[in-house]
């Protein structure tokens, strides 16, 4: 990075090792810079590209930016790759769908091969944002019912000190309803398998339905809860 200047930063494959979203490139160095003069070093491949101050973070000492690493990277890897990098920002909760639509916009036509899959990732992440909110999913989720002929559970119960979205107490029965904006971080993964973990071991079943099973799949989520109610 000092080799190449003031202007420089750790970009591409490199960059999304430095953020933890993804391997390096193994290989050669990615580096970035806004100073079109500079030429490539051994072991360095140097990108001539439009940085702006919005681009541009410090991640252990090393000039970088998440948003633009991911518009970088678009362009250098499969498709598959790229998914697992936008999904570990998610997980980390780094992804700023926000800043990588402003980074794409700086980066023109310096975008690559991958831009198709960037805009796709990103579309999947607007329409995960704009789900229902847990009182509606609820709502819906009884509609479900309603219509298939089930029976009404509780909602919102509290069983064994955990508080659960659908409980037929009689039939020993729990269903949890996932929706993206309550479930989708590390400790909200971490607590929904440590409270199903243990309502199962006293002998509840406990399935677990996604905003899309309710809203698209609302036959299977309704044969899936008829074998448990009726046996």
């Amino acid at each position: 990075m000092l080799a190449v200047g003031d202007r420089a930063v750790l970009s591409h494959r490199d960059a999304t090792a430095l953020h933890g979203l993804g391997p390096s490139n193994g290989t050669r160095v990615d580096v970035s810079t806004s100073d079109r003069n500079r030429s490539s070093l051994p072991g360095v491949t140097v990108h001539s590209s439009l940085l702006v101050e919005a681009d541009v973070t410090v991640v252990n000492a090393i000039p970088t930016t998440a948003a633009r690493t991911l518009v970088d990277l678009a362009g250098v890897v499969p498709r598959d790759q790229l998914a697992r990098a936008l999904t570990e920002a998610e997980r980390m909760g780094v992804l700023d769908v926000e800043a990588i639509e402003a980074a794409r916009s700086r980066a023109r036509g310096r975008r690559g091969r991958g831009d198709a899959a960037l805009q796709a990732a990103i579309a999947e992440h607007r329409a995960l944002r704009a789900q229902l909110t847990r009182s509606k999913l609820e709502a819906r989720f009884l509609e479900l019912l309603r219509s298939a002929g089930l029976p009404r559970p509780s909602i919102n119960a509290t069983i064994h000190g955990h508080e659960v979205d659908a409980l037929w107490p009689e039939r020993r029965v729990i269903v949890e309803l996932d929706g993206w904006a309550f479930h989708h971080t590390r400790r909200a993964f971490r607590r929904d398998r440590s409270k199903a973990n243990a309502l199962m071991l006293r002998g509840y079943a406990v399935l677990r339905s996604t905003h899309d099973d309710v809203t698209r799949r609302p036959e299977r989520v309704a044969a899936e809860l008829r074998g448990l109610l009726t046996t």
